[in-house]
């Protein structure tokens, strides 16, 4: 696990009164998690996994929910929110020269942060929708922060010119639908294809500009 965008290590440099045993738990949790559901799993198997006693789980985590949130909290507060905040500073920082620029620059950016926390993400993903806990902390560290600033960007460009007069929620659903179904059919559903990343992004790209962008004069 390599890389600066590697969440787990991130987290584990950062949380120095991790012993060795929790942090064999959390890496343990985190497999069993992505692999067979939060509901699927149980902390004897966790133990197991991370070799330790079931009843060391219950002296660091009071329950399996607070294991769950003791890995999901840290990657929403301190790592995703800053990344993604991050590729929209650029754009209000006249980095992108357009909308499309920026399209592309994310998209990219997100591939290559998913490949390094792919079983965070499948976590994430396959537990938000039956844990209100989580999903009050994404809307809390992501949704609320993201929308903000991404509304920002997309009147950026619409007083540019760029883009069309629409409201910018409607022009932001619309780009991360495009955006979140190809990283989760490209990551979780089918990354067993050959995909041509560089020609799946370029079509993104263009169909997202095609709804979105004010069409050239003849």
């Amino acid at each position: 696990m390599n890389g600066p965008d590697n969440l787990i290590e991130e987290i584990f440099e950062q949380s120095d009164e991790l012993t060795e045993k929790q942090k064999k738990i959390i890496l343990a949790a985190i497999q069993s998690f992505a692999e067979k559901g939060y509901a699927s799993t149980s902390t004897s198997e966790i133990a197991k996994s991370a070799g330790v006693a079931e009843g060391t789980i219950f002296r660091h985590y009071k329950t399996k929910k607070d294991l769950l949130y003791s890995i999901i909290e840290p990657m929403l507060k301190k790592f995703i929110a800053p990344f993604v905040i991050k590729d929209m500073e650029k754009v209000l920082n006249e980095k992108h020269a357009s909308f499309e620029d920026f399209l592309r620059a994310m998209i990219e950016n997100r591939i290559r942060f998913l490949s390094k926390n792919m079983l965070l993400f499948k976590i994430l993903i396959q537990e938000i929708p039956f844990q209100p806990e989580l999903k009050a902390l994404f809307k809390e560290h992501i949704g609320t922060k993201v929308i903000t600033r991404f509304t920002q960007v997309v009147e950026h460009y619409q007083e540019k010119g760029e883009l069309i007069d629409a409201p910018p929620l409607t022009i932001i659903r619309l780009t991360a639908s495009a955006i979140f179904g190809y990283l989760i059919v490209r990551n979780l559903l089918l990354p067993e294809l050959d995909w041509d990343d560089q020609a799946e992004i370029d079509q993104t790209v263009q169909m997202i500009m095609h709804g979105i962008a004010v069409p050239k004069q003849a």
